[in-house]
Formats: structure tokens, C-alpha cells, sequence
């Protein structure tokens, strides 16, 4: 697909999902559908959609009209999940928001972060963003760790933010600018030089995210 580049760093790529990444998507949702439910964005109205091949058509076509970058994640040439840069704005705001997922085979090898990294590398120096985005579930600790080690900022708690395996759920924010990573965020985390503690999550904010709203 135009403007979706492939892109790799050692074990670890991302390329644009196709529709023959149907099989492998389907079937990687099916045999990790326990892992995932958990993080799964569900809709308000109680419908679901279980059309793996029509969902890449949608992104596709949200990608088409320039609002999105839906991603395949690979390791080792296999595919183990999927990235997705979404509400691309352009002008004054210039920015986008990351969601991602991996197989629980694949946990551990360090692809998500690396590819969150390539990612946002390519959004800040090909698209000219200027904000990346990601909102992650307090409870959601593997996703954290993604976060706290490229150093994407803690910048807020969103209260019933999105619906998630059937409820509204908080989320934490985390963002980064262009102007703090100018040597790309790939390249500050594989140089160990994520300043101490930026990806962390201040106390207080714990707290806070442990006081439930009333319903």
C-alpha cells in the first residue's frame, strides 16, 4: 500500500497488513483470544464484529484517506501482531496515537517496543509529525514497560476513556514530541540514553487511578 513503508531493526519489523494477512491475523486472535480480551476495545452498543478481512479493509481505507497506518508485526519473517497509528492530523496539531498488540509467543523479545520505535521514528521524520500518542489501561503492566522504556512521557489519566472487553475503562497518557527525540526514539533507547524515570508513572497518579468514579 503507498505511504506504508516496511521497516526492520534486527529480529523485529513492521510492514503494512494486508488482505492476505487475513489467515494469520484471524488465527493469531483466535489462539490468543485469552491473552488479549482483556485489552480488547469492544463497542458500546454490545455488537461485534468477528470479520478479520473486512476490519483490514476498513484500516486500509482509513489509511487511503491519509488518516492511518495500519501495521503487521513481525519476528523473525513471522507474523505476531499489529500496530496501528490512528487520527493522523496534520497543521497546527500535527499528531497521531499508537495501539498495538503482540501474540504471547512474542512477548519478551522485545517487538512491541521496537516496533512502537520504528513507528514513531517514521512518523516524526517521513510524515513530519510532531506528537505520538499512546494510551494504556493502569492494569495493563506488560504495555507499560513498552512506555517506560522508550520514555514516552506520562502526561495524564483519562477517565473512562475507551471501551475495553466490555466496559468504559481509565487510561493512562503517555506522549513524546518531536523536539525530544531528535536522534529518533529507536536510536535513544538501543543507547540506553531514556532519561531515568521519564516513562514512569508519578505516585500520586497511582493513587488517583485506584479511586474509582462512581457509576
Amino acid at each position: 500500500m503507498a505511504n506504508i513503508p516496511t521497516l526492520a531493526e534486527g529480529r523485529i519489523g513492521i510492514r503494512p497488513l494486508r488482505l492476505r494477512d487475513t489467515r494469520d491475523l484471524d488465527a493469531a486472535l483466535t489462539e490468543n483470544r485469552a491473552w488479549l480480551r482483556q485489552w480488547e476495545a469492544t463497542n458500546p452498543s454490545g455488537f461485534t464484529s468477528h470479520d478479520v478481512r473486512g476490519s483490514i479493509r476498513s484500516l486500509q481505507t482509513n489509511a487511503r484517506a491519509g488518516l492511518g497506518l495500519p501495521f503487521a508485526i513481525e519476528l523473525d519473517g513471522r507474523f505476531v501482531g499489529q500496530l496501528n497509528v490512528s487520527g493522523i492530523t496534520y497543521g497546527s496539531l500535527g499528531s497521531a496515537t499508537i495501539g498495538y498488540w503482540v501474540t504471547r509467543a512474542a512477548a519478551g523479545h522485545d517487538a512491541t517496543p521496537t516496533a512502537v520505535a520504528l513507528a514513531t521514528d517514521y512518523c516524526f521524520r517521513v510524515l513530519g509529525l510532531h506528537r505520538m500518542e499512546v494510551c494504556i489501561r493502569p492494569e495493563n503492566a506488560p504495555s507499560l514497560r513498552v512506555v517506560e522504556k522508550l520514555g514516552f512521557r506520562y502526561e495524564g489519566l483519562r477517565r473512562r476513556y475507551i471501551h475495553i472487553n466490555g466496559m468504559w475503562r481509565d487510561h493512562f497518557c503517555f506522549a513524546l514530541v518531536a523536539e525530544e527525540v531528535p536522534g529518533g526514539v529507536l536510536a535513544r533507547w538501543m543507547a540506553g540514553e531514556v532519561p531515568a524515570g521519564q516513562g514512569s508513572i508519578p505516585a500520586e497518579a497511582l493513587v488517583e487511578a485506584e479511586r474509582a468514579l462512581p457509576i
